[in-house]
């Protein structure tokens, strides 16, 4: 039953009933059925405000340390990676390798993929051999590609060592940094990365 409003007017002279559908009744007849939300909707999306810099070019290494295959960004989808290009004879490169051997120690297991790409300086750095002795002596533990002909490095149009990338879990670059330094800066860009929501792309 609608409500009803009696209104009683002081002159006496008449009574005037009014009956008034109350507004919340008017208002859910020209309404739609609300649609249940299913539980996706009710997930809290996080997007790092990173600027999206575009697709990474894909790794072209064939040679690897600390790997038994080669890695392809293709297949690190739902991951965070970080990729360095250096050469083991830079001292700058010397400098950054203890920041990123501790980001690989303490983040690989909450989804960070460190990858160091070797592009050589000398003729003596490029014999895998001594790339693989100065990983030992320098502590690296996470994969590193050859890149002697430099197909990786050209593809990122590459001119320094040490340069940072930090890609995305979609395969985007977000974040660069050339040079030694700003190590807070990266890891937090690093955490900031971790955090965004991922959801596979179907299509």
């Amino acid at each position: 039953m609608p409500e009803r409003i009696v209104l009683f007017v002081s002159s006496g002279l008449a009574l005037i009933v009014l009956a008034v559908f109350a507004p919340w009744m008017f208002a859910s007849a020209q309404q739609s059925p609300t649609a249940t939300p299913s539980p996706a909707s009710n997930e809290e999306v996080y997007v790092s405000s990173l600027p999206n810099r575009g697709v990474a070019p894909e790794i072209q290494s064939l040679a690897w340390l600390n790997s038994d295959v080669p890695l392809r960004l293709a297949d690190l989808r739902g991951q965070v990676v970080l990729l360095e290009f250096w050469t083991f004879d830079c001292i700058n490169c010397i400098h950054t390798l203890p920041y990123i051997e501790q980001w690989h120690q303490t983040y690989q297991e909450q989804g960070l993929t460190v990858i160091g790409i070797h592009y050589p300086e000398f003729g003596y750095d490029r014999d895998l051999q001594n790339i693989a002795a100065a990983t030992q002596r320098l502590n690296v533990n996470y994969p590193v590609g050859q890149d002697n002909d430099g197909l990786t490095w050209r593809a990122y149009s590459q001119r320094y060592w040490p340069t940072v990338y930090l890609i995305d879990k979609w395969g985007n670059i977000r974040y660069v940094r050339i040079g030694e330094g700003a190590y807070q800066q990266t890891e937090a860009a690093i955490n900031d990365l971790l955090a965004e929501t991922y959801v596979e792309d179907d299509t």
